[in-house]
């Protein structure tokens, strides 16, 4: 895994803003309607091809491949996997739960969830439909002649697939989890074997508090939040730790946040987890005053990969307020160790917008503006 050693290098959570031709042949397998495979191939293949191009153009270092096949990052598993099936309504958000004026705001502004909330039904085992090869097969293709410094490929959790799609089978939580471990190994070790550094989403550990896991106890949640950490690894056994990065947020929509965990209270759960680089947001405003901790009590093998964009919003960050941001970091933990990256994906789930596409790519051109100018503060 790179590090920052000539310089601060940029990155970003993942996903990326896909086009109107890649969103409509996404909701209509999602909504198992007619399509064309072939035609739905060459699209991605094509659009994994010009997002790659259009991250070096901008400046980013580490890039990935947009997620770009996929309808969500945490529900994906459902096409790749059996065991999955109906669709269900979670309870809203804790924090989201007495504001009715902001939930129908929501609603209004943003419409309605365009993807399915899957469970789990049945014994969990892989389709072997291929489309992890093929998205092995695509960034590859993209990579070949790009002048970037790595590339990543994201793929969720055990923990994060056990929040969003909740188990309707197994006796056990722990049981659903270890299937959900057992299916995501070759998956992780693919993406490694392949020549690609890999990304963990692990909203779990934090978001999940007050959404998915919001009747536990917080003794309760941290456990479950243990057990998560513990299969997570075991699925990792095989993976070198310098191959891996994870990602840690607290949800990536707009909304009060004030029954977010804090992060003193997961950090040693969270750091347990078996990767060199953390993704975590830095730039969100219930969690920006947090980089103490970081400063504090950060491991020192660790890199940090601080989001230092909020991807809830259409301000375009100035590259000043970037560097900035930047260098606190870079003073608390040494430059080497720091990489600019963003809050969260800009393309999470296909139809949930919350960033216009040519204001994400401004934000990312701040970012890289912003990683220059500390550069030449720090180096």
């Amino acid at each position: 895994m790179k590090t920052s050693t000539d310089r601060i290098l940029t990155t970003h959570v993942g996903s990326l803003p896909r086009s109107d031709a890649v969103n409509q042949l996404l909701l209509k397998k999602e909504r198992g309607e007619d399509y064309d495979p072939a035609e739905f191939d060459r699209v991605i293949a094509q659009t994994v091809a010009d997002i790659v191009a259009k991250q070096q153009a901008v400046g980013i270092d580490v890039v990935s491949d947009g997620e770009t096949s996929k309808i969500g990052y945490a529900t994906y598993i459902k096409d790749r996997n059996e065991g999955f099936g109906g669709d269900f309504t979670p309870k809203p958000h804790r924090d989201l739960q007495e504001h009715d004026d902001y939930r129908e705001l929501l609603t209004r502004t943003r419409g309605p969830n365009l993807f399915r909330r899957a469970c789990c039904t049945g014994p969990i085992s892989p389709k072997n439909e291929g489309s992890l090869e093929k998205d092995l097969a695509n960034f590859r293709a993209a990579l070949d002649g790009a002048t970037v410094s790595e590339g990543f490929l994201n793929a969720a959790s055990p923990g994060v697939v056990a929040a969003f799609q909740p188990n309707r089978h197994y006796e056990k939580h722990e049981h659903y989890v270890e299937a959900l471990a057992n299916v995501l190994q070759p998956e992780y070790e693919a993406i490694v074997e392949a020549g690609f550094l890999l990304q963990v989403d692990c909203p779990d550990l934090a978001m999940s508090r007050h959404t998915g896991f919001q009747d536990l106890s917080d003794a309760e949640f941290l456990s479950r939040a243990q057990l998560h950490v513990e299969a997570l690894n075991h699925a990792l056994r095989n993976v070198p730790q310098d191959r891996v990065r994870m990602h840690l947020c607290w949800g990536n929509y707009e909304g009060p946040h004030d029954y977010d965990i804090d992060l003193n209270t997961i950090f040693d759960i969270a750091m347990s987890v078996k990767a060199r680089a953390i993704c975590f947001e830095a730039a969100n405003p219930r969690h920006e005053h947090e980089w103490t901790i970081w400063r504090d009590r950060a491991p020192d093998d660790r890199i940090l990969i601080p989001g230092l964009l909020d991807t809830c919003h259409n301000y375009v960050e100035h590259p000043e307020l970037v560097a900035q941001r930047i260098v606190r970091f870079a003073e608390a933990v040494g430059k080497e160790r720091v990489i600019a990256g963003t809050d969260c994906g800009f393309g999470t789930f296909v139809g949930s917008v919350l960033v216009a596409p040519s204001v994400a790519w401004k934000k990312l051109a701040a970012l890289v503006e912003g990683a220059r100018l500390a550069s030449e503060r720090l180096y």
